[in-house]
């Protein structure tokens, strides 16, 4: 964590609901992380993944985004099958994973009830996003869900109006920089098939070309 601690606050609770509510699953559940989820990955990445929130059983159980639940089966295999990830599976915060020129974040760093954070809370915790984001001005950034990209041109002061979120969709930021759109790998997309493993290794490959190119 100490390389993220300008842009990270392992105890922050700037968000009433939400500490409260960290306080409530850490009470219920003693073993499980239950405190903001630092970002995880290389100190000077050139793709940043910025996903919503973490899950109850997944990143805020384990501390580690994405890691140890549904969600996190489909990113870490394409990021394995892209050359982003040392592994395709990611199941523990100590199960030795890493990630190759890559690193993921969150929009908001602490468990939202039902997994719906509030637009608070989602202010709350912009200024993390922001400041991560100025330390990487050379990377490629990957919104996962249309929450994460509006949290993105926020860090960014950008209206939502000029930058629409789609799947699939290439912004090019004022400042030059590159932000890339996919629908959210969660359970509930993958099982309707709104998103599929194709359509969402597709983004990847695209990303890929476009930082070896």
């Amino acid at each position: 964590v100490t390389q993220y601690m300008t842009i990270f606050d392992l105890n922050c609770r700037l968000c009433p609901r939400l500490a409260t509510f960290l306080d409530e699953v850490k009470a219920a559940n003693p073993a499980y992380f239950c405190r903001p989820v630092p970002p995880f990955g290389d100190d000077a990445p050139r793709l940043l993944i910025v996903g919503l929130a973490p899950g109850l059983h997944g990143a805020n159980r384990t501390g580690r985004p994405f890691t140890g639940d549904h969600a996190g089966i489909l990113l870490y295999h394409t990021l394995h099958k892209l050359g982003f990830s040392s592994a395709p599976t990611s199941a523990s915060a100590d199960d030795g994973l890493r990630l190759i020129d890559c690193r993921i974040t969150n929009a908001v760093k602490c468990l939202p009830p039902a997994n719906k954070p509030e637009t608070s809370e989602i202010v709350n915790c912009n200024s993390y996003l922001a400041a991560e984001l100025a330390q990487l001005p050379q990377a490629i950034v990957l919104a996962l869900g249309n929450v994460a990209h509006a949290a993105v041109l926020r860090a960014f002061r950008l209206k939502p109006k000029d930058y629409v979120f789609g799947h699939g969709a290439r912004h090019v930021l004022p400042h030059g920089q590159v932000l890339y759109d996919s629908y959210h790998c969660s359970r509930y997309n993958t099982q309707t098939r709104r998103l599929t493993e194709a359509m969402f290794h597709e983004v990847f490959r695209h990303i890929r070309n476009e930082l070896e190119n």
